[in-house]
């Protein structure tokens, strides 16, 4: 009897397992819902519609929440994994009219039957802000160099084309996009209010906390022709004017899954985020996910669907602590960029028995440095005597923390030494940046860099001092210099040493051909074989640098032109910008960030840029030799500035890793829910399908 029993038993446990693999088949090929998904089909006049996205939006948690899938080559589709609440579910796509919202909850199953945009002005209205930007009329490359107010009207400033088109996106696109709908048009309220819209345009960069940066930048590129261009722009965009079609996600596009948590409420402008350390993505793992904005460090919990925000402190008397970039490393501290007082610095930095001050002492420093203890709870302020903007850890036995952001030096805190003692002023140290022009190998005597160079003596040269990141292979640090140079460098120092190395990417060289030029490096990262990858926001590359290539390092030839043969360009997707005849895209990319550790799913060592005006990320997959596009269709101007890659769970397949990266817009008001709107972290994935639960 109790064989009988037993048999009947494992009979029934092998029909469970059956039942449930075939479960399993069906909501993988038919897009069946389990209990925590919605999945249904996108079907229109012309049948099911590949390459569109699903949204579930619901209000029900404790910070906003959405979840965006991408359908199948039929039109299907599943979104997984939904916390339970009441969802509006709706279908935004290309060549379509967005669907209206249907109320749905997780287990259950939904169809849309879409209508297809009756023009191509109105399919439009959902295009990525670079695909509008594109129409845009650039002076032409024999306008330049600008004569001024009495002559061209283009600032004297300006050498050339990709001058100004350097200052158009690194200058107006720091705080937004440019093509974005309150950008490229004037409301009908606007249009009531002013005569023309050169008049409005003209009203448009002095509103804001940020005109006087705005005036300043289209001041210097020429305010009265700047002006007409825009004003031109938008009056051709009113008259119907609309760019070419975007193509729909294809492929590995439509395996993506964008979960986005909303930042907390008081927080409108956050700059950019961090999930893990970079040096190790388990750490962390399902933990907070923080971002600096104003004066504040915001926190969500991706698991409890929360959110917060900790005011960051100064010194003195003063409220707003200007936070910028965040690191966490791997006891549980995110160091962020703030400024803790006035710029005026402490003597000591001025004239000290402190190394660093008596190779290189410094007068000033516009921002210093913080950090948040999250085991106790605590924030501290770290007093630096060098201006502070984005920071990167070593992998080295102290781990080192370096940071840019100072004109003339790159800075660092040995955080081991610091833990020891908490010496904030011994465990601090910077290095000028100083070339070996006179090539005898090691730094001596050297000229200013407003001074002629002297062929006995070696060079200090300055900028500012943008993206940073460490190579541990050989103990280097890299920067990208963007401003106000042509086309911008990225820089090597030896901390040790302060040796400097200067490369600029390929301009105006017969090196290579003008197809393959670019300019403005503003993110740096590095892959696990010491290859050095940067974003160059204005030309519109993706592009690497083998300094084991080049065959002059130093010396009085190494001018920043002298190694071609060390980068490789590769240009992003989407249109160029009008008439240009070199190979300028219209999107900008504000940073760019390395998966060495594959936590994404695309591979190890792929780099990511930000596809600031493109509502996008865009990957460069080395072995492939092609592009990804990970669009984020809504809301409607997603900017976004720095990524991470965290991996939760080694072992849990696509759901265990993913991205985190924020829309970090200056300007959250030109978001699709206008004033009021909130700025969202969003966890990127992709899944072995579209249909995968």
């Amino acid at each position: 009897m109790q064989e009988a029993i037993s048999g009947t038993s494992l009979f029934t446990n092998l029909l469970n397992k059956a039942v449930i693999g075939l479960t399993a088949s069906l909501v993988a090929t038919l897009g069946l819902a389990a209990g925590d998904d919605i999945s249904g089909k996108v079907s229109s006049a012309d049948g099911g519609e590949a390459g569109v996205w699903v949204i579930a939006e619901t209000e029900e948690l404790k910070t906003g929440y959405r979840k965006i899938v991408v359908t199948d080559d039929d039109g299907r589709f599943l979104i997984p994994d939904l916390p339970k609440a009441t969802y509006s579910v709706w279908v935004r796509g290309y060549g379509l009219v967005d669907s209206e919202k249907q109320t749905s909850r997780p287990g259950n199953s939904v169809a849309f039957n879409m209508q297809l945009a009756q023009t191509p002005k109105e399919a439009a209205q959902i295009y990525p802000a670079n695909y509008w930007f594109s129409l845009i009329d650039i002076p032409k490359p024999k306008e330049f160099p600008g004569t001024g107010a009495e002559g061209n009207g283009i600032g004297t400033g300006i050498q050339n084309q990709a001058h100004y088109i350097n200052r158009l996106k690194d200058g107006c696109q720091l705080c937004h996009q440019l093509g974005s709908k309150a950008t490229r048009e004037l409301s009908m309220v606007q249009r009531d209010a002013y005569a023309t819209t050169r008049i409005g345009w003209e009203n448009r960069i002095t509103l804001g906390g940020n005109a006087a940066w705005m005036g300043r930048d289209i001041r210097y590129m020429g305010i009265d022709h700047t002006l007409d261009m825009f004003s031109n722009w938008t009056d051709r965009i009113m008259a119907g004017e609309i760019p070419v079609a975007p193509p729909r996600p294809a492929g590995v596009e439509q395996n993506l899954v964008i979960t986005q948590f909303g930042w907390a409420q008081k927080v409108g402008f956050v700059h950019d985020n961090v999930s893990t350390d970079k040096r190790d993505p388990t750490i962390n793992s399902n933990g907070p996910v923080y971002g600096v904005g104003g004066s504040f460090l915001v926190v969500t919990d991706p698991v409890k669907n929360e959110s917060r925000q900790i005011h960051v402190p100064r010194n003195d008397d003063g409220r707003y602590s200007n936070t910028h970039n965040p690191m966490l490393d791997d006891k549980n501290r995110v160091w962020m960029t703030s400024s803790i007082r006035t710029n005026d610095n402490p003597d000591w930095c001025k004239d000290s028995d402190h190394p660093s001050v008596k190779r290189f002492p410094i007068q000033s420093s516009s921002r210093q440095m913080s950090f948040y203890d999250a085991n106790k709870d605590e924030m501290v302020t770290y007093d630096t005597c060098y201006a502070t903007h984005h920071l990167q850890f070593m992998d080295d036995k102290n781990d080192t923390l370096y940071i840019s952001g100072d004109w003339n030096v790159v800075g660092w805190i040995d955080t081991k030494e610091y833990d020891k003692k908490r010496d904030g002023r011994a465990a601090q140290g910077w290095c000028p940046t100083i070339l070996d022009t006179n090539g005898d190998g090691k730094i001596g005597e050297y000229v200013e860099p407003n001074e002629p160079l002297d062929p006995t003596k070696d060079k200090r040269i300055a900028g500012f001092a943008y993206g940073i990141i460490t190579n541990p292979i050989d103990n280097s640090v890299w920067f990208a210099r963007t401003y106000p140079q042509v086309p911008g460098q990225i820089v090597r120092v030896d901390p040790e040493t302060c040796f400097t190395e200067n490369y600029e990417p390929p301009f105006g060289t017969d090196a290579l051909p003008a197809s393959e030029w670019g300019h403005g490096p503003r993110g740096i990262d590095i892959d696990t074989n010491g290859i050095i990858w940067t974003a160059l926001g204005s030309s519109g590359h993706i592009a690497s640098f083998d300094r084991s290539k080049c065959k002059v390092l130093n010396g009085p030839t190494a001018t920043g032109q002298h190694c071609p043969e060390g980068w490789a360009m590769h240009r992003t997707p989407g249109p160029k910008l009008k008439d240009v005849n070199s190979n300028e895209n219209a999107d900008f990319h504000y940073l760019i960030w390395v998966d060495q550790f594959n936590a994404l799913g695309l591979g190890e060592n792929v780099p990511i840029a930000n596809g600031t005006n493109s509502d996008a990320l865009i990957a460069w997959l080395p072995d492939k030799q092609e592009m990804v596009t990970l669009r984020v269709p809504y809301p409607l101007n997603y900017f976004t500035r720095g990524l991470d890659g965290r991996i939760d769970d080694p072992k849990g397949g696509w759901k265990g890793r993913g991205l985190w990266a924020s829309n970090n817009s200056g300007a959250i008001h030109h978001s699709e829910g206008g004033r009021g709107s909130i700025g969202y972290i969003m966890q990127f994935q992709l899944r072995p399908d579209p249909l995968a639960n």
